[in-house]
C-alpha cells in the first residue's frame, strides 16, 4: 500500500518540557542500564545475554510511550529494553529480569534474561525464535478486532526476522483478515554479523511488502526521537480507525556488538564504527534540548546525575531479590486440567443410541460452542458451503455459529498454531480449537510455534498458557501413503507443557474433547481418522460426556497377559485377545486414552496381576510411544516381570502408498496375536 504523509505533532519547540524532561530521564537511565549490563556478567552475577540496543533509541522510546497498558498488547524482541522502560517497567524490573531472579515479572528467571515482559499489563512473554511472537500480535489483533476495542496488537522485532517465513505468514494473515497489528521493524542493517544485504534484495526490507493490498507502510528515522513519535502516532491512529496493519520501519544503527557474546571486531571496520557512534541518538536528543534552549547544562547534567542515583538503587534492591529455588522447576509445567465431578473415572453406562466417532466429535464441539460463547475454530477446509473440514468433522458449525468463530485459514500450519496462540492470550474466557493440519503429518511446518507454546505456561511463570485444543487426524488403515498415513505422537510425547490424547471409541473421543476445551491449557487431540465412520467405534454417549486426562480405561479384564494400546490398534487388539481367549490366553486389554499424562498406576497394577505386558500401537517401534511405556514397566515393575516387555508395531520405514505395502508397514490382528503367543510360552 502506497505511504501516506505522517502528521508532525511532535517537535523539538512545540513537545511540552515535562515531556521531554520523561523522554530525557527515560533514555539516560535506560542507557545506564545497557552499558552496565555486561558489567553483571564479568561480575559472575548474570546477565549472560544481553543486546544493546544503544542506535534504536528514537523508536523504542516511541514505541513504549504510544503503548497504553492493559489495552494495547505488545510483543518486545531481545533488544527492546529501552521499549520495556518506555511501557512503564521499572530499572529494578529490568536488573531483576538481566540477573535472573525469582521476582522478574517476566518469568521468574525461567527464561533468557534480555527477554523482557509483563503479562499482567499486556506486556507479552516471547520466545528466543526470532520474530514468532508476530504470529501472536497477529492473533491477539484478531480478538481485538472481533470484540470490538479501540486498541492495536504491537510487534518489536529486528530487520532480520523477516527472513523467517512465519513473519511472512503474518503480515499476509493480518493483510487478509485486516486487522489493527503495528509491525515495528528496526533496521540496524545486521542479523548478528550478516549484513543487510545478505538478508534481502531490497535496502529497506519493508518495501518487500509494497504488494500487500491493506498493509500501509511508514518509514521513519529511528535514531531521531521526534521523527519516531510521529511515525509511531500515525501507525496507531491508522491502525485503530482503519483497522487495517501497519509496518513502520524504523532505521537506525546498533553501535556497539550483537550481543556480549559477539565482537563486531571481527566484521565492522572502524570507518564503519565511528560512523555509527557520530549518529548516537542520545547524544544527538541532548544536544537538541540545548540548542533549543528547552533546558540548560546545569539541567540536563541533574537529570543525569538523577539517573545514576535511580540506577544505583535499583541495583542494590534487585541484588537483594531472592533467587528461583530447584525446587520450582516443577511448578507451571501445565495448568490444572477441568474436572468433571459427574464423570470421574470417565466410564458410563453403554446405554442408547451408538453414535460414530465423527458424530461424537461434532456433536461435542457444537455443543461446546453453547456452553462457552467465546470459543472459536479454524483451519484447512473447515468452512466453505457445506464442507466443513477435510472429513467433516466441523460440518454445519458456520452455519450455526458464524463465520467470525468458525472460518477457514490459509494453507500456513505455523499460522494457524501460532495465530491461536495469540488470539488466547487476549483473555483467559477464550477457547480455541484448531484443525492444525488436514492430515497429522502435515503438522511439520507448525513445530515452532507447538514447542513455542508448548513452555508458554512454564517460562511466564504461570502468567499465561495457551488455551488450545490442537485436532489432527491421525493414522493410517485408510490407503494414505505419506503425509496422510503416520503417526507423530513418538515425536511429540517428549515435549512438556502439552496434553496428549488419543482416543479409540466414540464415547471417549466426545468425554476427552469436552475436557479438552474446557480446560485451561494446551491439549494434542489425536484422531484416528480411519475409525470416524467405522461402526466398531460407535457407542452410545451421554450429553454431558466428559473423561479425565491420566485416565486410562480397562476394556477387557484378564489374568495373563497385559496389553496396553491405543487408537486404531485398540480394535486390532480386541480382536487378537478374543482369538486368544478361545484358545485359553486371558488378555487385559487396557486403552490408554491418553498418553500425556499417563495412568501409570493403572498400568502398574495391572502388572503385577499379569507379570507380561504386551504394548501395541500403529506408529512405529523403532523411537515410539512404546519404548516409554517399556522403560516405566521395567524401572517400576520390574521385579514383578516373568518375561521382557514386547512391543508390535510398525516398521522403521515410511508408510507405502500402495496397500500392499501399507499392510506389510501397519501393524495387524495377527502380528498382534503372534507376539501374544510368544510372549505366553516364554
Amino acid at each position: 500500500m502506497k505511504n501516506l504523509e505522517v502528521p508532525k505533532i511532535y517537535s523539538i519547540k512545540k513537545t511540552p518540557k515535562e515531556l521531554l524532561e520523561k523522554w530525557f530521564g527515560l533514555m539516560t537511565i535506560g542507557r545506564a542500564i545497557d552499558e552496565k549490563a555486561p558489567n553483571y556478567l564479568k561480575q559472575a552475577i548474570g546477565w549472560s545475554y544481553h543486546a544493546p540496543y544503544a542506535g534504536h533509541d528514537g523508536i523504542q522510546l516511541a514505541v513504549g510511550q504510544h503503548f497504553e497498558k492493559n489495552i494495547d498488547h505488545i510483543f518486545l524482541y531481545y533488544r527492546e529494553m529501552l521499549t520495556a522502560l518506555s511501557c512503564g517497567i521499572t530499572p529494578e524490573e529490568i536488573i531483576l529480569n538481566g540477573i535472573s531472579k525469582a521476582n522478574d515479572p517476566s518469568s521468574g528467571g525461567r527464561h533468557m534474561s534480555n527477554h523482557f515482559a509483563k503479562p499482567e499489563w499486556n506486556i507479552h512473554s516471547v520466545s528466543s525464535s526470532t520474530g514468532n511472537h508476530t504470529l501472536h500480535a497477529v492473533g491477539v489483533a484478531r480478538a481485538i478486532k472481533y470484540y470490538g476495542e479501540k486498541s492495536v496488537a504491537i510487534s518489536g522485532q529486528g530487520e532480520s526476522s523477516v527472513s523467517e517465513g512465519y513473519v511472512y505468514e503474518a503480515i499476509s494473515g493480518a493483510d487478509k483478515e485486516k486487522l489493527p497489528v503495528i509491525f515495528v521493524i528496526q533496521d540496524n542493517g545486521y542479523g548478528i554479523s550478516v549484513p543487510k544485504k545478505d538478508q534481502t534484495a531490497n535496502r529497506k526490507v519493508a518495501n518487500n511488502f509494497t504488494g500487500f493490498k491493506n498493509t500501509r507502510i511508514i518509514h521513519c528515522n529511528g535514531k531521531d526521537v521526534f521523527d519516531s513519535m510521529n511515525a509511531m502516532a500515525e501507525a496507531k491512529r491508522y491502525a485503530i480507525e482503519e483497522s487495517k496493519p501497519v509496518i513502520l520501519q524504523a532505521n537506525c544503527v546498533r553501535m556497539g556488538s550483537h550481543s556480549n557474546s559477539d565482537d563486531h571486531l571481527l566484521y565492522r571496520s572502524q570507518a564503519e564504527r565511528n560512523y555509527v557512534e557520530e549518529y548516537d541518538p542520545l547524544a544527538k536528543f541532548r544536544r537538541l534540548l540545548i540548542r533549543y534552549k528547552r533546558f540548560t547544562e546545569e539541567e540536563i547534567v541533574a537529570l543525569e546525575e538523577s539517573a545514576k542515583t535511580e540506577l544505583k538503587a535499583a541495583h542494590k534492591a534487585a541484588l537483594k531479590a531472592p533467587d528461583p529455588t530447584p525446587e520450582s522447576i516443577y511448578d507451571f509445567v501445565i495448568p490444572e486440567p477441568h474436572k468433571s465431578k459427574k464423570y470421574s473415572e470417565g466410564l458410563h453406562n453403554q446405554d442408547g443410541e451408538n453414535k460414530k466417532l465423527i458424530t461424537a466429535l461434532n456433536e461435542t464441539l457444537k455443543a461446546e460452542f453453547k456452553y462457552n460463547p467465546d470459543t472459536f475454530i479454524w483451519g484447512q477446509d473447515m468452512a466453505n458451503k457445506d464442507k466443513g473440514g477435510i472429513f467433516n468433522v466441523s460440518k454445519g458449525m458456520q452455519q450455526e455459529f458464524g463465520e467470525k468463530r468458525v472460518f477457514n485459514a490459509p494453507i500456513a500450519e505455523d499460522f494457524i498454531m501460532g495465530t491461536a496462540n495469540g488470539m488466547s492470550r487476549y483473555n483467559e474466557k477464550i477457547r480455541i480449537v484448531i484443525e492444525g493440519a488436514e492430515f497429522a503429518d502435515y503438522f511439520w511446518p507448525a513445530m515452532e510455534q507447538y514447542v513455542d507454546s508448548s513452555h508458554d505456561f512454564w517460562r511466564s511463570n504461570g502468567k499465561f498458557s495457551p488455551n488450545v485444543t490442537v485436532r489432527l487426524a491421525s493414522g493410517g488403515y485408510i490407503g494414505g501413503g505419506m503425509y496422510h498415513s503416520q503417526n507423530i505422537e513418538g515425536s511429540l510425547v517428549s515435549i512438556p507443557g502439552v496434553r496428549i490424547v488419543y482416543p479409540s471409541f466414540a464415547d471417549d473421543a466426545a468425554g476427552l474433547l469436552r475436557t479438552a476445551m474446557r480446560s485451561k491449557g494446551m491439549t494434542m487431540f489425536m484422531e484416528p481418522k480411519a475409525l470416524y465412520n467405522d461402526p466398531k467405534a460407535a457407542t452410545s454417549i451421554p450429553d454431558d460426556f466428559e473423561v479425565p486426562f491420566g485416565k486410562a480405561r480397562i476394556r477387557k479384564e484378564g489374568t495373563d497377559i497385559t496389553l496396553l494400546t491405543y487408537g486404531n490398534t485398540t480394535h486390532l487388539s480386541l480382536e487378537a485377545a478374543k482369538k486368544l481367549q478361545d484358545e485359553g490366553v486371558s488378555i487385559e486389554l487396557i486403552d490408554l486414552r491418553s498418553l500425556v499424562p499417563l495412568d501409570e498406576e493403572t498400568i502398574i497394577e495391572s502388572v503385577k496381576k499379569t507379570n507380561k505386558v504386551l504394548v501395541v500401537h500403529e506408529d512405529k517401534i523403532h523411537g515410539g510411544f512404546g519404548g516409554e511405556l517399556s522403560a516405566i514397566i521395567t524401572e517400576k515393575a520390574f521385579e514383578y516381570l516373568d518375561a521382557p516387555v514386547k512391543r508390535v508395531g510398525s516398521t522403521f520405514t515410511p508408510v507405502g502408498f500402495n496397500r500392499i505395502l501399507e499392510k506389510a508397514i501397519l501393524p495387524n490382528a495377527e502380528r498382534i496375536y503372534n507376539a501374544a503367543k510368544e510372549l505366553i510360552e516364554y
